[in-house]
């Protein structure tokens, strides 16, 4: 491929105006991808959970990238300081799958789908395309200086790294989101 590539984890950021590889790798938890048409600048995100839990006030809860609504106010924040505007964003949104069997009670996957969904109507963002949900873990790539993003969804055998990650999920969602930590990024 010869590209640089960045590797984004969960509850980090890359935001990139030039030709590099962003990739993910996705169970529950979401990456939206969100790309400035005219500026030509791109982003993905990646987070386990919508929410902290509801703890706190104004703003409230836990300021870490894991969360929805904080990564999606640091992917959107640190495009606009790249000359981005929100109405020449389009987003591309993956992940939300439900890959391991006994935890559908929780519905991380579904709550996370929903959540940045909403959150890019709210934001009049337009999704311009999406594969979220099922039952697969997925791993993405994104070209941020084209806004090009590559879905593929990977086998649900031998994803122990994946599944760790998911669990570690769902503890913190039964836990009430109070675990604490900060949110990454990666510079190139």
């Amino acid at each position: 491929f010869g590209k640089e590539a960045v590797k984004v984890l969960p509850g980090e950021f890359f935001v990139y105006e030039e030709d590099v590889l962003v990739m993910t790798t996705l169970g529950s938890c979401i990456a939206a991808c969100l790309w400035d048409r005219e500026r030509r600048v791109g982003g993905m995100n990646h987070f386990l959970l919508p929410d902290s839990g509801g703890a706190g006030g104004a703003g409230g809860g836990d300021a870490s990238g894991r969360y929805g609504s904080f990564a999606m106010d640091q992917l959107i924040g640190e495009l606009v300081k790249r000359g981005a505007n929100r109405s020449t964003m389009e987003a591309k949104v993956f992940g939300g799958g439900a890959v391991i069997g006994g935890m559908s009670s929780l519905n991380v996957g579904e709550r996370n789908t929903q959540f940045v969904l909403e959150y890019l109507r709210t934001e009049r963002i337009t999704v311009v395309s999406k594969d979220v949900m099922d039952v697969y873990p997925r791993k993405v790539c994104f070209l941020p200086a084209i806004g090009k993003a590559m879905v593929k969804r990977l086998a649900t055998t031998n994803t122990d790294a994946l599944l760790a990650q998911e669990r570690s999920a769902a503890q913190r969602v039964a836990a009430s989101g109070t675990a604490g930590g900060a949110g990454g990024t990666v510079d190139l």
